[in-house]
């Protein structure tokens, strides 16, 4: 199993550029299951509004909910993700790679993209996680430090990402043309 992580520095960063990797896998004919966050700034000031692109095509579905301007709490909309995880996980066969935006708060405490996550390491599939300092260490428990880190640069993870649909495709097909005894 191929699972890599990248982190971004800057707030947003890590979103623009696994939009942008989602982008350059489908132009190079691939199909990736997932998501890429796009954050919308409002006109009242407040705190952006988050969205999912669910990987290839879509829905895009909202995941933040408006708590007002001064809210300071967590204002990830729960349903509205795993909504959005639901359509992942109905499109994970028919993928060649998985893409999630952030192994979050939710992944830590169990839920969240998790069992997507673990059914894509069962297909044999290559995972690219967008991941942040503070949810670090859960992250490397539940992957068993096997994970990859890959620096933040676009064309860095689109080369590994497409080596590693290309090797497990090189698998698949070794594996077809076995003959085992019956």
């Amino acid at each position: 199993m191929q699972i890599a992580y990248t982190m971004a520095p800057g707030r947003g960063d890590i979103d623009l550029i696994l939009h942008q990797v989602a982008q350059s896998i489908m132009n190079a004919g691939h199909r990736p299951a997932g998501t890429a966050q796009i954050n919308t700034e409002r006109a009242d000031a407040g705190p952006c509004d988050m969205d999912v692109l669910v990987l290839p095509n879509g829905p895009r579905v909202r995941i933040s909910q408006d708590l007002g301007r001064e809210a300071r709490g967590c204002r990830l909309d729960p349903e509205a993700l795993e909504n959005a995880i639901g359509f992942v996980q109905a499109s994970l066969p028919e993928s060649d790679c998985l893409i999630v935006n952030k192994f979050g708060k939710h992944e830590v405490d169990g839920r969240g993209f998790r069992p997507v996550i673990a059914e894509a390491f069962a297909l044999g599939q290559p995972v690219l996680v967008g991941l942040n300092q503070l949810n670090a260490p859960a992250f490397f428990e539940f992957v068993g430090g096997t994970a990859r880190r890959i620096d933040p640069r676009a064309e860095d993870i689109v080369k590994w990402l497409l080596s590693s649909i290309d090797t497990r495709r090189d698998v698949a097909s070794r594996v077809s043309r076995t003959h085992l005894p019956v």
